[in-house]
């Protein structure tokens, strides 16, 4: 009976430092280990990401993209901007490998709106014109608002999370482009967020938060009901 008790307990035991070494024993791994893993944007498989194509239907199309050779109409929207997107899903070759880029084009005082990007670092790059780039800390630093006139050549960084923006503050048109460390690194447009959320924030919610009155809510809302 003894000796049968002493078996169970070195079992339960095994067991216990078998479970605290299950991370380790979990079928991943933190390198990448194939050379790519092109996105199947139509795979019905849920990841934190995309599943793979077989390499055999990949091509090798996937390493090269021109999306980002020219811009888009700057007038399309209120902002007059325009953002021409190259993340995994318009570039399925970067789909694991943890970058993406855009093209942001500028009217004359246009403005890319105050936006958060939760997933990502953003690093850019003028390419022409001249962008008043703002960033805002945290409460850590007493919501410290950073900025400067950014011009042709010239690059920023903006930390991940970080709330931020850039407008034109030139007299002719203006281009950059931007690298995140995320294969989609999300965006939140703060006034779209508070103002064209579906469905609505209470208004009663945005008047206590933003101290006006109901009114001034509901006229912020008008303008954000067709969206960006």
């Amino acid at each position: 009976m003894e000796y049968g008790f002493k078996t169970l307990a070195a079992g339960v035991v095994f067991v216990v430092l078998l479970l605290q070494q299950a991370p380790v024993l979990l079928a991943t791994d933190e390198d990448p280990l194939q050379d790519f893993c092109v996105a199947d944007l139509d795979s019905e498989v849920t990841v934190n990401g995309h599943a793979c194509k077989p390499a055999s239907a990949a091509g090798d199309e996937f390493l090269f993209s021109s999306k980002i050779a020219t811009g888009g109409d700057v007038n399309a929207n209120p902002n007059g901007s325009n953002v021409t997107e190259l993340d995994v899903a318009e570039w399925p070759g970067v789909n694991t490998l943890g970058v993406s880029m855009n093209r942001v084009d500028f009217a004359p005082g246009g403005t890319n709106p105050p936006h958060i990007h939760p997933r990502a670092t953003e690093v850019g790059i003028v390419l022409r014109g001249e962008l008043l780039v703002g960033i805002i800390g945290t409460l850590d630093t007493g919501n410290r608002y950073y900025s400067k006139v950014v011009r042709a050549g010239e690059t920023f960084v903006i930390p991940r999370g970080l709330m931020h923006f850039q407008f034109n503050v030139g007299k002719t048109e203006a281009t950059m482009v931007v690298s995140f460390n995320s294969q989609n690194p999300g965006i939140v447009f703060v006034p779209l967020t508070l103002f064209g959320s579906n469905p609505p924030i209470p208004t009663p919610v945005l008047v206590k938060a933003l101290r006006v009155d109901g009114g001034v809510v509901e006229l912020l809302k008008s303008k954000f009901t067709g969206g960006y």
